[in-house]
C-alpha cells in the first residue's frame, strides 16, 4: 500500500477514504506545515496530498525524497508548486478540475452584487442600527444593463456568465482564444485586454496565475476601466497589484472591489480594509460541503489512478 503524506485536514468522509486506499498520514491538528517541515515528514513516503496553502517552490522541491512520485494538489489552481522544477525531478503535479465550478461561480456572483450594492456598508449600518432611510442612502450600481467583462472564460467564467446574462447583464470576455458559439452564449469576445476592459462596467478576473498574469491588472490597465468601473477577483490574489488597484479606489477610478483572494493570504493589503466599498471574503470560492467533498476525493483518485497506471488525466506539468 503507498504511502501518503496529507498536509491538511479533510472533511472526515473524505480522510476515511484516504485510509482505506493509502497508508496515509494525516494532519490532525490542521497544522500549517513549513516548507523545511514538508520536506522532513515526506521522508519515506510515495506521494503528497497538498493545499494551496502548503509552497512548494523550486528549492523545497529539489529536497524532497526521491521516493516522492506525485504531488496532488486539493485545489484547481496550481500556483502554490514550481512545475518546472517538478517536472525536473520527475514528479507529477495534479490538480481538482470542474469539480469546483459552481460553488465558485456563486461566490463570483456574490462579489459582484456585494460590491455594486455596496453590501458592506449596509451590512455595517444594520449591525449599529442607526441607520435612517432617505432616497439617496446607499445607493449602488443596478446590474441590468451593465456590461460585464469576464478575464479568463474558462468553466467558472462561462457559469458566471450564465448567471449574470440570466440578470440582465451583457457579456464580454477575453480569453486566449475565441470560444465556439456555444460557450459563448451570446457573449463579445475581444482579442486583446485593452478592448475589453474599455467596456467593462463590471469586471470579473476569472483566469488562471501564471507568469503571464501576474499583476495583469495594475496601475496602467486599471486606466483602461472606464469611469467608477467595479472589479472583482475570484481567481488568484497575484493577478491584481493591490497598491494600484487600493489608488483607483482612493481616486474613485473603481468605484468598489469585490475580493475573494488576495496576496499573502491571509494577510491581505490593510489597504483594502479602510474602503468601504471594499466587499472582501476570505476565500470561500469552492467553500460547500459538496464541493470540498468533491474536490478531496479527486484528489485521492488522482494519486490512485496515478499509482495504478503510472499517469494521471488531471496531470498539469
Amino acid at each position: 500500500m503507498k504511502k501518503i503524506l496529507i498536509t491538511r485536514r479533510l472533511l472526515r468522509s473524505c480522510e476515511d477514504k484516504a485510509k482505506e486506499t493509502f497508508d496515509a498520514n494525516l494532519n490532525l491538528n490542521d497544522e500549517l506545515y513549513s516548507q523545511q517541515k514538508l520536506i522532513e515528514l515526506s521522508q519515506g513516503f510515495d506521494g503528497i496530498l497538498s493545499s494551496l496553502t502548503d509552497k512548494f517552490d523550486a528549492d523545497t522541491i529539489n529536497k524532497l525524497p526521491e521516493s516522492i512520485k506525485i504531488i496532488s494538489n486539493f485545489a484547481v489552481g496550481f500556483g502554490n508548486i514550481d512545475l518546472d522544477a517538478a517536472r525536473n525531478r520527475g514528479i507529477a503535479v495534479t490538480n481538482t478540475p470542474d469539480v469546483l465550478t459552481d460553488a465558485t461561480a456563486e461566490i463570483g456572483i456574490l462579489l459582484i452584487l456585494g460590491a455594486c450594492r455596496r453590501a458592506s456598508e449596509g451590512i455595517e449600518s444594520a449591525k449599529q442600527g442607526n441607520w435612517k432611510w432617505s432616497a439617496d442612502y446607499l445607493i449602488g450600481k443596478q446590474l441590468t444593463g451593465s456590461r460585464l467583462g469576464i478575464l479568463g472564460m474558462g468553466r467558472i467564467g462561462q457559469k458566471i456568465a450564465k448567471i449574470a446574462k440570466s440578470l440582465g447583464m451583457v457579456i464580454h470576455y477575453h480569453n486566449r482564444s475565441k470560444l465556439s458559439e456555444d460557450k459563448e452564449q451570446g457573449a463579445t469576445y475581444h482579442d486583446n485586454l485593452k478592448s475589453l476592459l474599455s467596456v467593462s462596467d463590471v469586471l470579473s478576473v476569472c483566469c488562471p496565475a501564471s507568469k503571464e498574469t501576474v499583476d495583469m491588472i495594475n496601475k496602467e490597465t486599471l486606466e483602461y476601466l472606464p469611469q467608477g468601473a467595479v472589479v472583482t477577483n475570484v481567481a488568484r490574489g497575484d493577478i491584481v497589484e493591490d497598491e494600484a488597484m487600493i489608488d483607483a479606489l482612493d481616486r474613485r477610478k473603481v468605484y468598489a472591489v469585490g475580493l475573494d483572494v488576495y496576496k499573502n493570504e491571509p494577510n491581505l493589503n490593510p489597504g483594502y480594509l479602510k474602503h468601504k466599498s471594499a466587499f472582501i471574503l476570505p476565500h470561500l470560492g469552492s467553500a460547500t460541503k459538496d464541493t470540498r467533498t468533491a474536490m478531496a476525493n479527486l484528489a485521492i483518485d488522482n494519486l490512485d489512478e496515478f499509482f495504478k497506471i503510472g499517469n494521471c488525466k488531471n496531470q498539469v506539468n
